[in-house]
């Protein structure tokens, strides 16, 4: 019996822009035509910008070219393009287009900010014309440390149109994690503000700005945007943004090269020293907008709203999926769950969202509450909602698909990384969607799933690897090609090794059980975390639940459980020994977790991935490398106390 729970109609998939595509490309089934797309990568790449409508400066002469190998392939051989063109300009100077709003802000206290395409522009250029001023020149790097405000597309749009390259920092960060980051890309600029709102209180962001600026000898001045009028210093190397800005709202965008660089974005590694990312003009922004616009369907003058931090690569996917794709980007300063619990579903209804990107860990938080916070609110605008960031369990994926969706909208699980500029896997609107898992590799991911051996398995566990290049694919790591190399190519000959354990069934789903890192080896068996934590996130008292493992001499490793739980009667000795219970009889004694601790929280990202190796370094009282994304990292000290005393044999 097929797992699945959404069907999409023949009248359904025939609106969509995918099977538009497959059409034009001469196909109707969904499997034969993703078999095109990763046996003749040139052809299908080829046409899919065409589907895009990408202009160029100066054409291509070749689609992809190995010389480099396929570890650094040169995609649009010669081809001349800017993104802030795609973006932006080309619907600024379309009259059909230059009055729709190109974004939509919303703060925290729910002052809304709109541009059209048209105005938008005039503020790029602006400012574009003020970065020439200051110095910026062809190829400098500037890094953003921006919340999610409207001058932060702006910047982004202005830094691309002069040929500059931007490097997003996460908002959340601290200044020695900001200045590491601005070392690693040699940054000239930095571009902040004094603030911004969370929770209806100031967060004071200049004050981390100017500590990471004087610990980062690269830069030579800062660009403040006055957003909460609040005093903060000011020293000799700021620059206020309005004073920047240009009188001039006519600026030439630089007809750079497609496979130059324009962003450089930092992920956290195991080690202590983030990986930068480096994505070109045709290579991230094309692969996010082919992802929202031919695989999620977005389209001219819909809204596509994806709760996120320009830090993260929702971000500048939100930016690009979007702007390319002529459609509305919707920005929000706050929390999904402030002032109450409807803030996120009020947007849509404000601001008539069609397309909305949110975190299961939201779902989680707010399923268990009264409904009539998501039901009060006219929903119809939507057409999708998509997910991203972490494994699903199936209660809160049901309970979105039901009482959101009404099992109507199609739910998007959307699962990639900065690396892959967007997704390796999701959940196509031309086939059915079960809970919890991905329907499709995308088109153009030529994915397999390999044991030790490099096999490729089915209806087990195994490490997810890609067996070739894709568009938006990162140009190695910034200064550090070794260490790109040996991350993703060093484990098989010619083939990407993602760091993902995966399970492909017989019915075609995909679910990702954990990362490969994560992975617990109990007595033999290899599990995902995510297969352990579903179990605990079942019991009615258990909100989310993370799960790592420690070596133990009988088994070689151990499972041990940390669960977020509801206010309950019993008391913690009590649920702890039902929950040992519930694991058991759900898992069997072999594998079942035999050690429960109750936290109040588990260390996660502001776009609320779990990170189980801090959960396992502090436990273990080891070094966890990058920690610098942490949204709660006082929880990390809880679960070292915990683990006090632990042996490690």
């Amino acid at each position: 019996m097929s797992k699945a729970v959404w069907f999409p109609t023949e009248d359904y998939k025939k609106q969509t822009r995918l099977y538009k595509f497959m059409q034009q490309a001469g196909f109707d089934q969904y499997n034969d035509f993703f078999n095109h797309s990763i046996h003749d990568i040139s052809s299908f790449w080829d046409q899919a910008i065409k589907a895009l409508e990408i202009d160029w400066y100066q054409g291509y002469d070749e689609v992809v070219n190995f010389d480099k190998g396929i570890m650094y392939p040169e995609w649009f051989v010669n081809g001349q393009m800017n993104v802030a063109h795609n973006a932006l300009d080309k619907w600024a100077l379309d009259n059909s287009m230059k009055n729709e709003n190109a974004l939509i802000w919303e703060s925290d206290d729910g002052d809304i900010v709109k541009y059209t395409f048209s105005e938008l522009y005039d503020e790029v250029n602006r400012l574009a014309n003020g970065l020439v001023e200051l110095g910026v020149r062809e190829k400098d790097v500037i890094t953003i440390y921006m919340p999610m405000i409207p001058e932060t597309v702006i910047g982004m749009l202005a830094i691309s149109k002069v040929g500059a390259i931007f490097s997003p920092a996460f908002s959340g960060y601290k200044s020695e994690a900001v200045a590491k980051r601005i070392n690693a890309a040699h940054a000239r600029y930095l571009l902040t503000t004094d603030g911004f709102f969370r929770r209806g209180k100031v967060v004071n962001l200049k004050h981390e700005a100017d500590q990471a600026a004087a610990s980062s000898p690269s830069i030579e001045h800062v660009i403040v945007v006055n957003r909460t009028n609040s005093t903060t210093s000011w020293n000799d190397i700021d620059v206020s943004w309005n004073e920047l800005k240009s009188d001039n709202k006519q600026f030439e965008t630089k007809q750079t090269n497609g496979n130059d660089p324009y962003m450089i974005i930092y992920t956290s590694g195991t080690t202590g020293k983030p990986k930068g990312a480096l994505h070109t003009h045709n290579g991230f922004p094309l692969k996010s907008a082919f992802d929202a616009g031919l695989c999620m369907d977005v389209c001219k003058k819909d809204t596509l709203f994806w709760y996120t931090d320009m830090g993260w690569m929702m971000g500048p996917f939100l930016v690009y999926g979007g702007l390319l794709n002529g459609a509305t980007i919707m920005m929000f300063e706050g929390t999904p769950d402030y002032p109450t619990p409807s803030r996120i579903w009020e947007i849509v209804e404000r601001h008539q969202v069609t397309h909305l990107g949110i975190s299961p860990t939201l779902i989680r938080s707010i399923m268990n509450l009264d409904e009539s916070y998501v039901t009060k609110h006219d929903l119809s605008s939507l057409k999708m909602i998509g997910s991203t960031g972490e494994p699903w369990n199936e209660e809160p994926w049901m309970w979105l698909f039901e009482k959101v969706c009404k099992r109507e909208i199609p739910i998007f699980n959307y699962s990639g990384g900065t690396e892959i500029s967007g997704g390796i896997f999701g959940n196509v609107l031309v086939k059915p969607i079960a809970p919890v898992s991905f329907n499709a590799a995308l088109p153009g991911m030529d994915v397999d799933v390999y044991d030790d051996d490099g096999q490729s398995v089915r209806n087990e566990v195994g490490e997810l690897v890609l067996k070739q290049p894709w568009v938006g694919m990162t140009n190695g790591f910034y200064k550090e090609n070794e260490r790109y190399e040996d991350t993703y190519w060093s484990r098989y000959k010619d083939t990407w090794v993602h760091g993902d354990w995966v399970i492909n069934d017989d019915e075609g789903f995909y679910t990702i059980t954990g990362r490969s890192d994560d992975t617990l080896n109990v007595a033999g068996k290899r599990l995902g975390p995510a297969e352990l934590e579903s179990v605990f996130v079942e019991h009615s008292d258990v909100v989310e639940a993370g799960v790592i493992g420690v070596p133990d001499e009988v088994k070689g490793e151990k499972p041990i459980a940390f669960v977020v739980i509801k206010e309950q009667p019993l008391s913690e000795q009590d649920l702890k020994e039902v929950l040992v219970d519930h694991a058991i009889q759900r898992l069997g004694k072999a594998i079942a977790p035999r050690i429960v601790h109750i936290v109040e929280d588990l260390p996660k990202t502001r776009n609320a991935k779990v990170m189980r190796r801090a959960i396992k370094a502090s436990y273990l009282d080891k070094d966890a490398g990058d920690l610098s994304a942490l949204e709660n990292p006082q929880v990390v000290e809880q679960i070292r106390e915990l683990g006090k005393g632990v042996e490690t044999n």
